[in-house]
């Protein structure tokens, strides 16, 4: 009760000086490379790296606990030529499964059409490769694939395609939820998120998660300087774009953030890192909280615990 209470003491000295959002811990994992994707379950972490062989259970602290090897071999990090690039992970209910898919980015076939879904309760784990899906999505508006996020939203999967300075679209992809069963047939649409204007910079949308008790899609997007879906480039700035009332909106042609948050802004940490993907561990009426990853790319990954205020 002492600790609840100087919880909610903190919350309210923090909104009533002004700043409606908090960095609370940052975490550096040394021995795990290139964090791309997060997700919470059950008061576990999951997070994926876009060159690690294994995928990293951490407990409700941020330590790791466990992991699910995925690519047996020597060496921590894959090579970037044959890499699956696992850049986006989410929870999904299935059959009445509690279950992680996990997918590759799709820029470099057939390398990156890799993906997997793995039972939550068993920890069993089945690959999936998904070149049919990827073969249709220029038909449906996709110039260059390189997919980076994705959630479950009601009735629907949600991936966002990530643009660059070459091809300045961020786009979000809406199909089934069970679209890797049925690839030449599933339902497909896509939407333009955000605007990029500046022609000197672009932000790329990173990773996804849905915020389900008020229909908010929360984004992670990163300044990254490169020219197309393959190589990396230097670092710049990231933000959160919140999008409200996503699932009266996914028939849309676009979407525009209604809110944006500069995460530099909120802590001088946050300098230096291209901010991956992001999960949500608690939404209450005002407040959301989160957990973002980040990748140096220099073979370590970065966790942030933020709490954001909804506006």
């Amino acid at each position: 009760m002492f600790r609840y209470s100087i919880i909610i003491f903190l919350l309210w000295l923090t909104v009533s000086c002004g700043k409606t959002h908090l960095l609370k811990e940052v975490i550096q994992i040394e021995t795990y490379p290139s964090a791309s994707g997060i997700e919470f379950y059950n008061n576990r972490f999951y997070l994926i790296g876009d060159d690690a062989r294994q995928l990293l259970i951490l407990d409700s602290n941020l330590h790791s606990i466990d992991s699910i090897l995925l690519y047996p071999g020597n060496g921590k990090r894959l090579p970037k030529d044959t890499k699956p690039d696992l850049e986006s992970i989410s929870k999904l209910r299935i059959a009445g499964k509690n279950q992680l898919l996990i997918i590759g980015s799709g820029s470099l076939a057939p390398y990156r059409n890799a993906a997997w879904l793995i039972n939550l309760e068993s920890g069993d784990k089945q690959a999936i490769t998904l070149d049919t899906f990827f073969l249709r999505l220029p038909l449906n508006g996709i110039q260059e694939i390189n997919i980076e996020g994705s959630c479950a939203i009601p009735g629907s999967i949600v991936l966002s395609n990530r643009g660059n300075k070459t091809n300045r679209k961020n786009q979000l992809i809406i199909t089934s939820n069970n679209f890797w069963q049925q690839q030449s047939a599933v339902t497909i649409s896509s939407l333009l998120v955000g605007s990029n204007a500046d022609t000197s910079l672009f932000n790329g949308v990173s990773g996804l998660a849905y915020a389900a008790k008020s229909d908010r899609l929360v984004m992670t997007v990163s300044t990254e300087d490169t020219r197309n879906a393959y190589d990396d480039g230097a670092i710049g700035k990231s933000y959160l774009w919140i999008v409200k009332n996503i699932s009266a909106k996914k028939r849309w042609k676009s979407v525009n953030p209604d809110q944006v948050i500069d995460l530099d802004a909120i802590d001088s940490r946050f300098k230096g890192q291209k901010i991956e993907s992001v999960c949500i561990t608690n939404e209450t009426k005002h407040f959301l909280h989160l957990v973002l990853a980040a990748d140096n790319d220099k073979g370590s990954s970065t966790l942030f615990r933020l709490l954001v205020e909804k506006k």
